[in-house]
């Protein structure tokens, strides 16, 4: 099974960071995700960060870093790898049912896409001081 590369985008606003929830009729729906999407062929991570914070959220992204960490979405061809991004704008999701800023600690209270889940135990808190 060949591999799908999916960016998922790390939007910091203080200590928290910013998540939105997938909506009901999609893969891992109702769970809590870092914003992002497919890498469309051709296409840098900048660009696909970029175009997908654009549709989601109606941002214009500033900056994007290199890949902190990734994670193969279990039983899927999807490859998420995670992206610190900067942005500028108003948030307005138009795919995620709703969004908020959480801190990485509360993620027992919160249910995440299990690659996001993944990404907040061994990179996040992992890192934390």
């Amino acid at each position: 099974m060949a591999l799908i590369p999916v960016v998922a985008a790390i939007i910091r606003k203080e200590e928290k960071l910013l998540l939105g929830r997938r909506p009901h009729h999609k893969r891992h729906g109702g769970l809590w995700e870092f914003p992002g999407g497919k890498v469309d062929a051709h296409e840098t991570e900048f660009e696909a960060v970029a175009r997908e914070l654009l549709e989601e959220f109606g941002v214009e992204t500033t900056a994007v870093g290199s890949v902190v960490y990734e994670c193969r979405d279990p039983d899927s061809p999807f490859l998420v790898r995670f992206l610190d991004a900067r942005i500028r704008g108003k948030l307005e999701p138009t795919e995620h049912t709703e969004i908020s800023w959480y801190e990485p600690e509360s993620r027992r209270t919160v249910d995440l896409a299990p690659c996001d889940a993944r990404f907040v135990a061994e990179y996040l808190l992992r890192k934390a001081p």
